[in-house]
């Protein structure tokens, strides 16, 4: 292999460039997940089989753009949960982690601790060789027969709820 072949494999996987066909894409079959939540308590996808699912990614527990997106969707939950909206969010943080977050910051929706970090790579939020320590934010609207009805890759963490429901408005 030439060395330049080298540096162009090694300058995608430094950046996080994605080759196609990594991410999910809307109506792709949403991978089954079964991680624990803060309680110890597993959550399953299928288990929401029926309700359009906001699946969220983000990096790490109680740091600044994770706490501004997490704050978000709780403020705006009650919106969220009339719409008929369950909202998960999923990280690589242990579920000891996540009580402590649900707990400061009194989130009203259910945090998943993937820390094998299966669910992430599954759902193409590991980010590549720049993202080994923590995975990058990115949400998935499931539809109630699990297919991806849409994927947000540029979150905006402080008003992620009014890009939520931007997407449903237009996809009604």
């Amino acid at each position: 292999m030439s060395m330049r072949i080298i540096m162009v494999i090694f300058m995608f996987g430094l950046f996080g460039l994605s080759t196609a066909g990594e991410l999910l894409k809307p109506g792709d079959k949403a991978p089954d997940f079964e991680l624990k939540d803060s309680n110890g308590k597993i959550h399953r996808l299928s288990d929401y089989k029926g309700k359009t699912v906001v699946l969220y990614f983000y990096p790490k527990d109680d740091t600044p753009g994770c706490t501004a997106q997490a704050c978000n969707l709780r403020d705006n939950f009650d919106v969220l949960k009339d719409k008929g909206l369950v909202v998960l969010g999923v990280s690589q943080d242990d579920p000891k982690s996540h009580d402590a977050f649900t707990k400061k910051y009194n989130l009203p929706f259910t945090l998943l601790a993937d820390t094998s970090k299966k669910v992430i790579k599954a759902y193409g939020a590991d980010g590549g060789i720049t993202r080994i320590f923590m995975p990058k934010r990115i949400t998935y609207l499931i539809d109630n027969k699990g297919l991806i009805l849409h994927r947000f890759d540029n979150v905006n963490a402080s008003n992620h709820t009014k890009q939520i429901l931007d997407v449903l408005e237009i996809k009604k």
